[in-house]
Parts: C-alpha cells; sequence; structure tokens
C-alpha cells in the first residue's frame, strides 16, 4: 500500500453527498477511500488518453475524419450487443 497524506479541498456539495452515500450504503469504507479511487480513475484516464489521441489521429489520417453519424451508428451497434447485467435493487422481489 503506498503511503497516505492528509488532502484537504473543496468539493461540490453533491460529490460529497454521493461519497457520503457511497460510505452509507457500504459501496466505500470511507469517503477518503471514495475519493482516493475517484482520483485513482482520473489519473488512470489521463494516462490513457494521450495514446486514445494518437490512435485517433492516425486513424484519422489513413481513413478520414469519423463523422457523428458513424458515431451513431457505432453506439448503436454496441449497445444492441450489449449484454445488461445488474444487481437486484434491495427491496424487490425477483422477477
Amino acid at each position: 500500500m503506498s503511503r497516505k497524506l492528509r488532502l484537504s479541498a473543496s468539493v461540490d456539495a453533491d460529490m460529497l453527498a454521493a461519497a457520503q452515500a457511497a460510505v452509507a450504503s457500504g459501496l466505500a469504507a470511507s469517503v477518503s477511500e471514495w475519493v482516493n479511487a475517484a482520483l485513482r480513475r482520473q489519473a488512470e484516464h489521463d494516462r490513457r488518453m494521450p495514446a486514445f489521441d494518437k490512435f485517433l489521429r492516425d486513424y484519422e489520417r489513413k481513413r478520414g475524419v469519423v463523422t457523428e453519424a458513424e458515431i451513431r451508428t457505432a453506439n448503436r451497434r454496441a449497445r444492441a450487443r450489449a449484454i445488461v447485467v445488474r444487481a437486484p435493487v434491495r427491496g424487490s422481489s425477483p422477477r
């Protein structure tokens, strides 16, 4: 485990409420854990973006600019193939 450092930060009220709700529901052990996980996801996203930008530049240089219509078509196809898996909602009966 890496060394932990103390942080003081101002956040939007709805984000603090989301963190507190995650703790209350058992999704996170603490607000600090929830914030650390969010920072880790953002750092990973930021790390990957340059590679994605390069891929897209190379793709568009070879095949032309990706149009909005192509993006919508790809999105529609991906959604059609998706398998949705959701945990049962608390208090609901199985279907």
